[in-house]
């Protein structure tokens, strides 16, 4: 018998009671009884244990099984048998126990603190919660792009080396390049904008890197970043694209990942409840309604955590704020007469901001008026406010933090746990 059969297999009962299998992985915890020994075994679809006795088992497997350290690689043969013990409710009960690799002493134990965990992340990767949420970020994406594709958006591959910035100089990462001055990508967001005009509805998941000198639970320094952008969009319709799509990855992730969230304690009908359409609020209706919660709060502020939670406070979706004032958002959003912005964020319950989009600025002279006010040289914008000189259209876009909305439906306390290796303010290993 050759074949290796996934743990998963044996945890959903497709495997008869009784049937032969072999199975590896590693070991995720064991004990011994004397003359038998129980191995829970890992691999990356489940965990399953296996009754090792002397005996039955050869004796130098028997002597392996009990010495093999947590973390051994493992390869185990035997037969499949019921038991509401075990975990999983099905138990190995092993003919064959053969060490691949024997582990030193791991140096994860229980009540290690978060910077700890941090240090030896290259480990703690093979955590089952980590390893879940790592699974449904896998899902995400592949919802993101299966919806993209569905709705005529073509993935696309722009640059993550600029030579200027989309959001704002004080959160640049400078790199040396050729002699000159470069920038890793805030944003694709002007390079998406130079594609519609030949694709018309573009779309990239690209790593995206941000100076900001802050401590959230919801920031990260480098994250996956996808954005989309259409031509012959209003505002209005690239909301209805973007709110189509959270329901749709809600969804699958509801549908595909329920062994995953259960982990993550997460509640898969919780998000299969999402549907669009969602609530949308203007800005200066968000601050009235901050203030009537007790908020010091005035018109020109920025959210933080504790807004973002009031405004979605006993809510089951997300909700948009939509216009903010032109003075707090950057110069490609199209400013209304009353000096508001054809913008939005869009905010989750529990889960904080999770996109930003606007529609676009077509007029080049008010480009140039606010690039020119900002401090910013034209000469670094050619290109793109060339993209306003040759058949400028409407258009409208969006960027989605894909880890902050890992961090909403699966349901983690901090950001960094929906990646694998968190980049953050005062941490760049391993």
């Amino acid at each position: 018998m050759t074949q290796v059969t996934p743990i998963e297999q044996v945890l959903d009962g497709h495997v008869p009671e009784g049937r032969a299998v072999k199975i590896r992985g590693w070991i995720y915890r064991s004990r011994s009884q004397g003359k038998l020994n129980f191995v829970v075994v890992r691999d990356s679809t489940g965990i399953l244990q296996c009754a090792v006795k002397k005996g039955v088992v050869k004796d130098d497997h028997f002597e392996d099984a009990s010495k093999a350290l947590l973390e051994s690689a493992v390869i185990v043969e035997g037969t499949v048998k019921k038991d509401s013990r075990a975990p999983g409710g099905f138990e190995l009960q092993a003919s064959h126990f053969h060490v691949l690799h024997f582990s030193e002493v791991f140096p994860i134990s229980k009540d290690q603190s978060t910077e700890f965990l941090l240090d030896v992340r290259h480990l703690w990767l093979r955590s089952r919660e980590l390893t879940a949420a790592m699974k449904v970020k896998a899902v995400v994406l592949e919802a993101i792009r299966e919806y993209c594709k569905k709705e005529g958006y073509i993935e696309t591959t722009p640059p993550i080396l600029s030579s200027s910035a989309a959001e704002g100089g004080s959160t640049l990462f400078e790199v040396p390049y050729f002699g000159k001055k470069a920038f890793l990508s805030q944003s694709a967001q002007l390079h998406l904008e130079a594609l519609i005009f030949s694709l018309e509805k573009v779309y990239a998941i690209t790593p995206s890197f941000r100076a900001e000198k802050s401590r959230t639970p919801k920031h990260l320094a480098e994250y996956w970043h996808f954005e989309g952008e259409a031509a012959h969009c209003s505002h209005e319709e690239i909301m209805a694209f973007e709110e189509k799509l959270v329901a749709f990855v809600c969804h699958e992730v509801a549908r595909q990942c329920q062994k995953e969230l259960a982990v993550l304690g997460r509640n898969p009908q919780d998000l299969e409840k999402i549907s669009a359409p969602f609530e949308k609020l203007a800005y200066q209706d968000a601050v009235k309604r901050l203030q009537k919660k007790g908020f010091k709060f005035k018109e020109g502020d920025d959210f933080g955590a504790d807004e973002e939670a009031a405004l979605t406070e006993g809510l089951d979706q997300p909700v948009f704020v939509t216009h903010f004032p032109s003075s707090m958002k950057p110069f490609y959003m199209l400013e209304n007469p009353d000096g508001t912005v054809n913008n939005h964020d869009l905010i989750a319950p529990g889960g904080g901001e999770i996109i930003g989009g606007s529609e676009r600025e077509v007029d080049l002279q008010r480009i140039e008026k606010k690039l020119k006010k900002a401090g910013e040289k034209l000469e670094n914008y050619a290109w793109y406010l060339d993209l306003r000189r040759f058949g400028s259209v409407q258009h409208s876009g969006f960027g989605l933090g894909v880890e902050r909305l890992v961090k909403w439906v699966a349901g983690l306390e901090h950001i960094r746990d929906a990646t694998a290796f968190p980049r953050v303010m005062n941490r760049a290993y391993p």
